[in-house]
């Protein structure tokens, strides 16, 4: 059962005047208002959690259909064997237990935001005053000729949502001959987490180093940068034997060497042909847009994506993503439905974990004060992302956003950024990968615990 864009129009003249007696028999009762929030990942966990702190009182429940989830963030070091699956496997048990948060382990299969109630694959129907929906992103299989469902479930998986793919790379990885290739293939902007195609190269060349000398790491980007691109090559330049592109020079300390023969890791930019044009999964093979066709051990390939097909069903979308009201993170296609994450279009905001996090907070605190009748806050944002080069070198950007009223869009706030310097010492890039361990476990416990 899906609810599409000419159903909403039909729902709307039946229900108008069932959403009014609804919320006025509430209002007589004094019933606790309900928030229903669809998705127990990182963005759901966390604003059930700020909304039980915001207000006690509120009845909050989640509707996830895995009892538990792995989290994307920390997966590439599952992939190289710097933690296990189980490390990155949570449950929603702190969250029940200490907060009062009600679960269910259920699909939301159908949305009637004028009734204001979802629909269960199971059959209940569950009424909402405010919800939020944070479903993160699905892919788009067909991008390129020779990709498909099945590639990504045999021979070639992407590996961008945790789980069975992740495991399934890491044994392909382990299996790979002596000297053989890797290659990863990121995908266009905009994507969830921008590092993690390069943190995952320089982890499994770091892997490389002892389990498989004379093995490389080929990474085919239709793109000509990425987020931390120059702290990431420096990296590579200094641990890989990586000759850094002459266009990313620029800033570079004295000890970037350069080296005769192509190093562990090689990056071929979109503008010199490295945008992959089609791929045989059965013989291994992708050929480039300069024309060459290139024969791999193991190939991840992350294909583009777009909202999850469940904020398309519920006609969330406008495009591949998710418009909202920046100071609400409510969507603008239909009230009472705020909406976090990757799916949306958050304007400066990258798509990650720790974006996910902060909207999720300004939602639950947005959502109490609608509640209530209080005044909304002065929204403010911030994202934060460690990525290792090896399990002792770290590079790390953070920024810090505000509300553009005027263009109703999330904005960089200027000067309140940084990323990983250029000349930072040897000790610093260390301590990073120390930090980014410890952000880790700080951050898992503010969403899940």
């Amino acid at each position: 059962m899906k609810t599409n864009r000419r159903d909403f129009l039909s729902i709307l003249a039946a229900n108008v005047a069932m959403t009014g007696l609804a919320s006025g028999v509430r209002a007589q009762t004094g019933a606790a208002p309900r928030v229903v929030v669809i998705g127990g990942g990182t963005g759901g966990c966390t604003a059930a959690k700020y909304l039980k702190i915001e207000n006690p009182n509120l009845h909050v429940t989640v509707v996830e259909p895995n009892r538990q989830i792995y989290r994307c963030w920390g997966s590439n070091e599952v992939i190289t064997g710097h933690i296990s699956i189980d490390d990155i496997t949570e449950t929603h048990d702190a969250l029940r237990d200490r907060y009062g948060i009600d679960f269910i382990y259920d699909r939301a299969i159908a949305a009637d935001p004028v009734a204001r109630t979802f629909t269960l694959a199971g059959g209940d129907v569950l009424s909402y005053d405010r919800a939020v929906v944070s479903v993160g992103v699905d892919f788009k299989m067909d991008a390129v000729e020779g990709y498909d469902q099945a590639a990504a479930d045999g021979p070639i998986p992407h590996a961008y949502k945790a789980g069975e793919q992740t495991l399934r790379l890491k044994s392909q990885i382990e299996a790979m001959p002596e000297g053989g290739t890797m290659v990863i293939v990121p995908p266009p902007n905009p994507y969830r987490c921008p590092p993690g195609p390069y943190e995952r190269a320089s982890l499994v060349a770091e892997y490389f180093l002892w389990a498989n000398p004379t093995g490389k790491v080929l990474i085919l980007d239709l793109k000509d940068k990425f987020t931390k691109d120059q702290p990431f090559m420096l990296g590579w330049n200094r641990l890989y034997g990586f000759n850094i592109p002459m266009e990313k020079m620029s800033g570079m300390p004295a000890d970037v060497r350069t080296y005769d023969t192509p190093g562990r890791i090689e990056w071929v930019s979109g503008s010199n042909g490295g945008r992959v044009v089609s791929m045989d999964p059965g013989n291994m093979e992708l050929t480039i847009e300069a024309g060459e066709t290139i024969r791999a051990d193991v190939i991840n390939y992350i294909p583009p994506q777009r909202a999850n097909t469940f904020a398309f069903d519920m006609d969330l979308t406008d495009g591949d993503w998710c418009p909202i009201d920046a100071e609400t993170m409510e969507s603008t296609r239909h009230p009472g439905i705020h909406l976090i994450g990757d799916m949306t279009i958050a304007g400066a905001m990258p798509k990650s974990g720790y974006s996910a996090n902060t909207q999720a907070k300004i939602a639950a605190a947005q959502i109490a004060r609608l509640l209530s009748g209080e005044t909304l806050i002065e929204p403010t944002w911030s994202n934060a992302c460690f990525s290792r080069v090896s399990n002792q070198y770290g590079v790390s950007i953070a920024d810090q956003y505000r509300l553009d009223r005027e263009n109703n869009t999330i904005v960089k706030t200027p000067g309140a950024g940084g990323i990983s310097s250029l000349n930072a010492t040897h000790q610093v890039n260390r301590m990073e990968a120390f930090y980014q361990a410890a952000w880790m476990e700080n951050f898992e416990a503010d969403v899940f615990e």
